[in-house]
């Protein structure tokens, strides 16, 4: 996701074996804090559902669809007659995925290893494309919205959840801005994936047109993130965060350590008598094939 001053240029294949990595570290990490995930982006979702227009019967695809807290939302939607495609770079985490549909008790729910960028599935076979905060991370995401667009039926929808600006995203944008500058990162190259690149106004509207999407509409959503101190966020984000390690990775033991602390310092700002209240706001876009 980033390079150092002295590093060559943006490597796409490298990232994302070094993305894939991190996610089969941290699966179980991410399944563990699935109670937050529900509380802090379950509204987000339920309005990229609505505008995605998933409803009873429906095939769905999930793309980057992690332990697949939304997979279960959709597979409530679309009921025994759908049918639910997670998909992930990351085989553990979609063991993860599997195995909570089998306890929510949903038979229509199937998971596939799949890259976002290369989506081998069968083609107009969908009514619904939905991806809750990945897209932003592919790096050529007009070849991964290229696949979306093949696998929907005519008339389908592609639906997805992004953040919004590093400054209306304080909770992940501090974190990020106090490693960039202890491990002396340069600022994300134009078109370099990321939390923030498609937050700007009208970016992820624009992605979408671009890939040939029509009727393209989008929503802004707050969605802070309660916990009882900022402790706690910085556990959740140190446990569960993987761009924040790539980052990391540059910094030795010490280091790291010392940015997680500095991390919290900040943070701590967010925290009132009633808990910690973490800024953090989603845009919800949706496009028609």
């Amino acid at each position: 996701m980033m390079t150092t001053a002295s590093a060559k240029p943006f490597d796409p294949i490298k990232y994302k074996e070094t993305t894939r990595e991190q996610w089969q570290a941290a699966a179980r990490a991410w399944n563990d804090w699935g109670p937050l995930l529900r509380a802090w982006l379950g509204p987000a979702t339920e309005i990229m559902l609505d505008i995605a227009k998933i409803g009873s019967g429906h095939r769905v695809l999930d793309v980057a669809a992690g332990a697949g807290d939304q997979t279960l939302q959709s597979a409530d939607r679309v009921g025994p007659a759908g049918h639910v495609l997670a998909t992930d770079v990351s085989k553990n985490i979609l063991a993860f995925a599997a195995e909570n549909a089998r306890k929510a008790g949903h038979c229509n729910i199937e998971t596939k290893v799949l890259d976002g960028e290369d989506l081998d599935v069968p083609e107009g076979t969908f009514d619904a494309v939905i991806s809750r905060v990945g897209l932003i991370y592919f790096p050529d995401q007009q070849k991964a919205l290229a696949g979306m667009k093949r696998a929907l039926k005519p008339g389908g929808r592609v639906a997805a959840i992004v953040y919004s600006t590093a400054e209306n995203n304080k909770f992940f944008s501090i974190p990020v801005s106090v490693i960039r500058r202890r491990a002396n990162l340069p600022p994300p190259l134009p078109g370099q994936p990321g939390p923030f690149s498609l937050g700007g106004p009208g970016v992820l509207e624009e992605t979408f047109r671009k890939a040939g999407f029509r009727d393209v509409a989008s929503r802004t959503v707050a969605a802070p993130v309660r916990l009882k101190t900022a402790a706690e966020c910085v556990r959740f984000e140190k446990e569960s965060f993987g761009a924040l390690h790539q980052m990391l990775a540059g910094l030795d033991d010490a280091g790291r350590e010392a940015a997680w602390r500095e991390i919290e310092q900040e943070l701590e700002r967010f925290e009132t008598s009633s808990g910690f209240e973490g800024p953090c706001e989603m845009i919800v876009a949706v496009g028609v094939k």
